[in-house]
């Protein structure tokens, strides 16, 4: 308790010392000739969200781009070996290929499944019920998500999930598609007697991948609803006048009204499937195939203490965030100039 105490009397201490450098910078700016005032105020109110940034972010990030050149213990400098480690080696290369399913798989059928409800489940009755009952799993964190999921995927020997009842139930089901009931579903990566290489996504993966959409449909279905409901209704009974069908109205009048809607939420996706690391933590610890770059980057540098390797896998999944935005920017610029015209 008497540490407790001691933290919490620092951090107000801290707080306070903050509070009153700025207070006296603002005061001491008042002092200025008024032609700086303005100038003045407005660096003392940046200052402190700059060294923010610029200790919390930036000299951070510089570091770990320096160590991805750093053998790993950091004494040597061993150029881009760490880089050539993650594409020539099967098992860190799995894992690009993991992250890159995470985001095309995952945010294709997240958009997808959430404009289908956004656009069903409108004007309909029990439309706030129904889509409660979808924005629901996103309310749960990632790791409880998971482990939720562990019941369903569940096998020996433990007791069978429910996938397993439901393949076992299905008569003439092969064993390899689940069909005995007892399938290990987050441990095997083929399916149905497919067996895929050992550097593509095995089938477990995908499994985990219904856990992310599972808990961002909701996300995505509330953002899309509201923007359908933004659509000028000018625009839609112009359409129907015109004899465009529901299904026309959908598609030629209300989805490009809401493009850059559908951008921003498919851009949020991508990011944090491209950041998985809860729900593979949760429920295969990155075994069995399933790791993606995230989840390596912990394995790596905290457990094996590969510091040279994990930050080049943290440099690399930074690398892989600047073309998604570049593409974002693009995408929303046409789509802005698409509904000005």
């Amino acid at each position: 308790m008497g540490e407790f105490i001691r933290a919490l009397i620092t951090v107000l201490i801290a707080f306070a010392a903050l509070g009153a450098l700025l207070g006296s910078l603002y005061w001491l700016s008042g002092r200025l000739p008024k032609q700086w005032q303005e100038g003045a105020r407005y660096w003392v109110f940046m200052l402190p969200a700059t060294a923010a940034v610029v200790i919390g972010l930036l000299v951070p990030a510089l570091r770990t781009i320096y160590l991805s050149f750093r053998n790993d213990s950091g004494t040597s400098f061993v150029g881009i070996d760490n880089y050539q480690t993650i594409f020539s080696n099967t098992g860190t290369r799995l894992t690009v290929f993991n992250s890159m399913a995470w985001v095309i798989v995952g945010t294709a059928f997240t958009v997808v499944v959430g404009l289908a409800v956004a656009r069903f489940a409108d004007n309909v009755k029990g439309e706030k019920a129904f889509k409660t009952a979808i924005f629901l799993p996103g309310a749960i964190s990632l790791v409880g998500a998971g482990v939720t999921w562990l019941f369903v995927y569940a096998g020996p020997p433990f007791d069978n999930g429910l996938l397993n009842a439901i393949t076992g139930s299905i008569p003439g089901l092969p064993e390899s598609m689940g069909g005995g009931g007892d399938r290990l579903w987050v441990l095997e990566r083929g399916f149905g007697g497919f067996d895929p290489p050992d550097s593509a996504p095995g089938f477990n993966t995908f499994l985990l991948i219904v856990i992310f959409i599972w808990t961002q449909a909701g996300f995505a279905t509330v953002i899309f609803s509201a923007a359908l409901k933004g659509v000028p209704d000018d625009l839609i009974e112009a359409a129907k006048v015109d004899g465009a069908t529901d299904r026309q109205v959908f598609y030629k009048v209300m989805l490009p009204y809401i493009q850059t809607t559908v951008i921003t939420v498919a851009t949020t996706i991508t990011f944090a499937g491209l950041k998985a690391f809860d729900i593979v933590a949760a429920t295969t610890g990155g075994r069995f195939g399933t790791s993606t770059i995230a989840n390596e980057f912990y394995v790596t540098t905290f457990v094996q203490g590969r510091g040279g390797l994990g930050s080049a896998l943290a440099v690399l999944l930074f690398a892989l965030v600047i073309p998604i935005i570049y593409l974002n920017r693009r995408a929303q610029k046409r789509a802005e100039e698409m509904v000005g015209a």
